[in-house]
């Protein structure tokens, strides 16, 4: 794939850039075969291991009944982290950033054994105790009903943007082919909204291990066949370098003296911020035990193998000379224009299935937040196990019908920018889960936390706000005559942990903990 196989303009000619919108009926059929057998699948999964009282519980409904083994633990856990905007977007940040846009490897890597330490002891304390969500696991912990209210609050606002994504990337993907308008997108997540309905977690478990199949055949064949269309990785990057800096802002496939704490607290932040989503606690709780967590820290690292040549893609596309006023559509129309229309097709139904996935993970641990923690800490009269899954199933298609509302009535730049903000909420959850699961009860006030999440939350909101939600959230603090510039969660959150650790003893004295349980 080293070699050129000819003159630089004569190979990114070769590539028959076709502008986007028009009509391509052939990775239209292609796609429309693959998405209606993943929607047979799904409402199949009903009746994959299901009990025989059927799925009238939240635990059955919501998690699965906690009995997925590795593979589909593992193929879930994926699903989770590579959604189908991670397939246009990381990509797109290196053709738009260059090597900045990097940091989604990193983090990656640093997720892993961040999840063998925390997750088993999480999933070991909520499977002893009936724990659902994370926050029946910080009702448990702390008993304190506002911060109850709180972590479900600010997981519930984190997850609506990010099932909005989800929407963007398939409203995309199905542009790129020509169907543009309302009814194609309403009609997809209308599918996904009734089969979620009848069989909870196990429909987007079955569907995962299909996603990320198609994921895999697709980025594979995509780092072998479009370098060799364009003369091989080493002319890509040469183009590359000599593109990026043309940008505004200018680029580079290296990082500049100052994006070194960017990059880094980027890095750091995502992982941080990784396991605390409803959505990836909702996969954790699934599994069938600690072992099973372990076992896909240690798996899944393959999928940052994945993603890091998914990421390069961003350079493929530049060397292939693909123009686009919006950077999502650089991927889809990289895949038109570079394979044939058939495999485009195909490459297309995984970024639309791969919103599927995660957007029905997303819905449904939003719908036991609400059940579990919002509206059941407040109805007098506790609810039978079918009252709550019958809640929970309305729930959830409220919060789907929602996210696609915002998405038909709103630029999609709307989207990211409130996901920027969800990402700095969703770190702020980081004292209460998981420095609950490890400290001593006494350590932490529950006062002293929900002190240090408001002051994380209100002062990571002032700093995306002052951004103007605009790029990847990295704000210049300005210290003791020195900028700064980092991500704006971790700020927020070293404030948050201060607070949360430094005025614990002090309500202790006002209010001491019970040290019991």
């Amino acid at each position: 794939m080293g070699m050129c196989w000819g003159h630089p303009a004569t190979i990114r000619l070769s590539m028959n850039m076709a502008p986007a919108g028009n009509m391509h009926s052939v990775a239209l059929a292609v796609f429309c075969v693959a998405f209606a057998l993943v929607t047979v699948a799904g409402f199949l999964a009903a009746k994959w291991r299901r009990p025989d009282e059927g799925l009238h519980s939240l635990e059955e409904w919501g998690l699965g009944g906690r009995s997925f083994g590795t593979l589909i633990t593992w193929f879930l856990l994926g699903g989770d982290v590579y959604t189908a905007y991670t397939v246009i977007a990381v990509p797109a940040a290196l053709y738009g950033a260059g090597a900045l846009g990097f940091f989604a490897v990193p983090y990656t890597i640093l997720i892993y054994p961040y999840m063998m330490l925390v997750l088993p002891k999480l999933w070991t304390v909520c499977h002893r105790n009936g724990y659902v969500t994370f926050a029946d696991f910080v009702k448990g912990r702390f008993e304190f009903r506002p911060l109850t209210v709180a972590i479900a609050l600010t997981g519930i606002l984190s997850l609506m943007p990010y099932i909005a994504l989800q929407l963007v990337g398939m409203k995309v993907a199905l542009a790129a082919m020509g169907l543009r308008g309302e009814w194609p997108l309403i009609l997809a997540f209308l599918i996904l909204a009734f089969y979620t309905y009848s069989a909870g977690l196990r429909a987007p478990a079955i569907i995962a291990v299909v996603k990320d199949i198609m994921l895999y055949v697709m980025v594979i064949a995509a780092v072998i066949w479009l370098p060799s269309k364009l003369g091989g990785f080493g002319h890509i990057f040469a183009v590359a370098a000599a593109e990026l800096p043309k940008h505004t802002p200018p680029g580079g496939t290296l990082l500049k003296a100052g994006q070194l704490l960017p990059y880094s607290t980027l890095a750091i932040g995502s992982a941080l911020a990784l396991i605390l989503y409803p959505h990836t606690s909702t996969a954790t709780l699934s599994s069938s035990g600690p072992q099973t967590l372990r076992r896909n820290a240690a798996l899944l690292p393959a999928y940052t193998l994945m993603l890091g040549l998914l990421a390069l893609l961003g350079y493929v596309a530049l060397a292939a000379g693909v123009k686009a006023a919006d950077k999502s559509e650089v991927i889809p129309l990289l895949f038109l224009n570079g394979f044939p229309e058939w495999f485009a097709g195909f490459c297309l139904a995984a970024v639309a299935i791969g919103a599927l996935v995660p957007a029905a993970i997303m819905s449904i641990a939003a719908a036991n937040l609400f059940t579990r923690n919002l509206w059941g800490e407040f109805v007098k009269t506790p609810m039978s196990a079918q009252k709550e899954a019958a809640q929970a199933k309305i729930v959830s298609l409220i919060v789907k019908f929602g996210a696609l509302a915002f998405v038909l009535e709103t630029p999609g730049s709307y989207a990211i920018e409130m996901q920027l903000l969800g990402g700095i909420w969703i770190t702020q959850l980081f004292p209460a889960v998981v420095c609950g699961a490890f400290v001593k009860r006494r350590t932490l006030h529950p006062w002293a936390v929900f002190a240090g999440w408001l002051a994380g939350m209100v002062w990571g909101s002032g700093m995306a706000i002052a951004l103007e939600f605009k790029g990847s959230g990295v704000y210049p603090l300005h210290v003791f005559g020195q900028t700064w510039s980092m991500y704006a969660a971790i700020p927020a959150l070293i404030l948050n942990l201060v607070i949360s650790f430094g005025l614990s003893p002090v309500f202790a004295r006002i209010r001491p903990v019970a040290v019991s349980a």
